[in-house]
């Protein structure tokens, strides 16, 4: 089944401050993800955007992102779905609180 990236952006919100029907529905996700005959290759939260260090061009190394965006990138699943329309109903179930969701096909090599 070919992979797709499941990129998820958010507003940057203390893990603590999560509403408890938005971690029920992270939680629940994966099962429904299965139930769907979709497959979660990987999946990983990344600390928060001010822990960054970023590499621009020319080689100069930055402490943080420096980014200009509302939203910062805050975990990535590889999944395995029949097709881009089954991996766009995975991005769907995903509780995005003020984000959202980028699926990019994976480049086969």
């Amino acid at each position: 089944m070919p992979q797709y990236a499941v990129l998820i952006y958010e507003k940057e919100i203390p893990v603590a401050d999560i509403p408890a029907d938005v971690m029920a529905a992270n939680l629940a996700a994966p099962a429904k993800i299965a139930e769907m005959g979709a497959r979660i290759v990987s999946e990983q939260a990344l600390a928060p955007a001010s822990t960054a260090t970023t590499i621009r061009t020319g080689g100069v190394v930055t402490d943080g992102p420096f980014i200009e965006a509302k939203e910062a990138f805050a975990g990535i699943f590889v999944i395995e779905a029949r097709d881009l329309d089954q991996a766009i109903a995975v991005g769907r179930l995903l509780p995005i609180m003020e984000g959202g969701v980028e699926i990019r096909p994976l480049l086969e090599m």
